[in-house]
């Protein structure tokens, strides 16, 4: 059985606005195998959160072959996008997305009622799980305005693995958080992917690229870099932050 989880080939993505061709992604080729730790990083604009929604399911390519786990995913519609996406693929948001009126528990409950394969007590279960492996167990029934940024992010992290997917897909986890929340929910995903965990990052920021075991840079929708990580730039890079 392959250990590749996600392959891309000749991914490409336009945007048609006003009879105008927008090329977002162009000729795209990658894999992300099983417990790989990745991070997309590049400037604003060069495509790496187009690329994130595709991998999610969130959108669909223009052109070009997108296998999940072995199963062509391409063209698939937009329902199947949206059952495949709740039962493979967790995320985490900047702006956190959480639910006011909702608390913790339904928060991180909500795309778990959405799954005919789970009861209410294996929801329940799942939800304590998630909550105790991000410390927040105790504010289970506090209302996202009742945390912090980053306690509202862990929850998010929590809503994100609480349906054991197969990859966590992050974009700017830490861009609305102050450096002492930002190292938090990066110490998170370091354990996770410790824990086995498929990472895949988007980054504008060196010190959380860094993090990753495996670095892909984007300019004008093209891969320009893909390359590993070595422990002694990771390590240089801690020290220098």
């Amino acid at each position: 059985m392959s250990n590749t989880l996600i392959k891309l080939e000749n991914i490409q993505k336009v945007f048609f606005t006003d009879e105008v061709e927008t090329h977002a992604l162009s000729d795209i080729t990658l894999t992300i195998d099983k417990g790989e730790y990745v991070s997309i990083s590049g400037p604003s604009g060069c495509g790496k959160s187009t690329l994130l929604s595709l991998l999610g399911l969130l959108d669909a390519s223009t052109d070009g072959l997108y296998q999940l786990a072995e199963h062509d995913v391409s063209n698939i519609s937009k329902k199947e996008r949206a059952r495949i996406r709740n039962m493979e693929i967790g995320f985490i948001f900047q702006s956190f997305n959480l639910i006011s009126d909702l608390d913790v528990e339904e928060n991180i409950e909500l795309p778990l009622t959405y799954r005919k394969d789970l009861n209410k007590a294996q929801r329940k279960t799942m939800v304590d799980n998630a909550l105790a492996k991000v410390n927040m167990s105790h504010r289970a029934k506090h209302f996202p305005s009742q945390l912090s940024g980053g306690q509202q992010q862990r929850i998010a992290v929590a809503r994100a693995i609480a349906g054991n997917p197969s990859i966590i897909l992050a974009d700017e986890p830490t861009g609305n958080l102050d450096s002492k929340n930002a190292e938090a929910v990066m110490e998170l995903l370091d354990l996770l992917h410790a824990e086995g965990a498929t990472i895949c990052m988007v980054t504008h920021d060196p010190r959380s690229a860094q993090r990753a075991a495996r670095n892909i840079d984007i300019l004008d929708g093209q891969v320009i870099s893909d390359k590993p990580l070595s422990k002694e730039n990771k390590s240089n890079t801690t020290v220098a932050a």
